[in-house]
């Protein structure tokens, strides 16, 4: 029985272009690929393991035609729209009482600091959760098993009685290792708000 619904952020609740942005990203550095220190540096970056004025000065450092608030347009610009109908859902569900909410999410400030200035109802939707966990404030990341190990522990929870929604495969496999029960959402042809008709055989 589930007893926990753990819901990953981009993708789930607001809508991503990942592939958009990577290609802005090449155009915009006037490169072909990311190299492998750009992108141990993200990584790092997700993992709070550096500051966001570490990671601007890298990037500026790399590309100095190119300013702070051009390097932070780039950075941010796989966000879209956050769908209220989603926001609704949420206050609903948390209404019912039935299941514990928790966030987990692999995100860095300057994504959170641009949704909370772009999405009038963020505070309203963090409040439906009763753990709020972002990957740069946790150094802990998805698809490492630590990171639900975390979550289990701290909110004192049985693998079994939880379901993890996640848009990633990698996150998604992760978890069903430590025997939760996952929905590999494709936000393409599927929408969270849908949960309770999209995967009743869990429910």
């Amino acid at each position: 029985m589930i007893k926990t619904i753990i819901f990953d952020f981009g993708n789930v609740f607001i809508n991503l272009d990942i592939e958009a942005a990577h290609k802005h990203a090449l155009e915009a550095f006037n490169i072909e690929a990311l190299s492998d220190e750009m992108l141990g540096f993200n990584s790092f970056y997700e993992q709070g393991l550096i500051s966001t004025k570490e990671f601007l000065d890298f990037y500026s450092q790399n590309f100095p035609k190119l300013s702070k608030h051009e390097l932070i347009d780039i950075w941010n610009f796989m966000l879209k729209d956050f769908p209220e109908s989603r926001l609704t859902f949420l206050k609903e569900l948390k209404q019912s009482s039935k299941y514990k909410l928790i966030l987990l999410s692999n995100t860095n400030e300057l994504h959170i600091d641009f949704i909370k200035t772009n999405v009038s109802f963020y505070n309203e939707f963090k409040n439906c959760f009763e753990a709020f966990y972002l990957s740069h404030e946790i150094n802990l990341v998805k698809p490492n098993k630590d990171i639900f190990n975390f979550v289990l522990n701290q909110n004192k929870l049985k693998a079994e009685e939880c379901l993890f929604i996640d848009d990633n495969k990698d996150n998604i496999d992760a978890a069903n290792t430590l025997n939760i029960k996952t929905w590999l959402i494709n936000p393409e042809t599927e929408d969270v708000k849908n949960l309770f008709t999209t995967k009743k055989d869990l429910f």
